[in-house]
């Protein structure tokens, strides 16, 4: 389904009317992105997500920047139970000391990877081979929860101590920094990432 939101650009339809939705969906999402940093914030992002809507995580992404020292992995991967503790009381985020708990070990292993392979975009982009996938699903119904590409990303992070990274998760990861394009073929954005 295609939302046409009155000023002429066709739209995935799940941005629906909301101001902040519309502005990820039209200069972010489905966006190569290959800035280690960026990639850490959208994979914390996604694990934050799980089992809630994307609009709910959006909404709260400068606390989350604020309250994770910008996605820096080396300062999130120092902070202890304190932090954790001081986290937790965060109304400005998600308050579940598991996807807290998670950011900072995913940090340390984040880290690891950096280390390995000299940068986490040559390691999660290695998953689509180095260039985006460009589906032309005509409905949202036709888009996949998971792929293969992402399952094999999912079972690699878990094998190396990731949580938070199911295949759906990495999946909608995969989307957002534009591994995978999604936007609908009628959608503006199509050919345009």
């Amino acid at each position: 389904m295609i939302l046409n939101s009155g000023n002429s650009m066709e739209r995935c339809a799940w941005c629906g009317n909301n101001t902040l939705m519309i502005e990820y969906h039209d200069k972010e999402w489905g966006v190569p992105l290959h800035d280690d940093i960026k990639l850490f914030e959208f994979l914390i992002l996604e694990g934050a997500q799980a089992g809630l809507a994307w609009q709910s995580v959006l909404s709260r992404r400068e606390n989350y920047r604020k309250a994770f020292d910008n996605f820096d992995p080396k300062k999130i991967a120092k902070y202890d139970k304190k932090c954790i503790n001081t986290l937790l009381k965060n109304a400005g985020i998600i308050k579940n000391r598991l996807k807290i708990e998670s950011a900072v070990s995913n940090a340390k292993k984040f880290l690891a990877i950096q280390k390995e392979f000299g940068s986490f975009d040559k390691y999660i982009w290695q998953f689509v081979s180095y260039n985006p996938i460009k589906n032309r699903f005509k409905s949202l119904n036709d888009v996949p929860a998971s792929t293969k590409e992402s399952e094999a990303m999912s079972k690699d992070l878990k094998k190396r101590g990731f949580r938070f990274v199911g295949p759906t998760i990495c999946y909608a990861f995969m989307q957002a920094v534009g591994m995978a394009n999604d936007h609908i073929t009628g959608c503006s954005r199509h050919n345009e990432t």
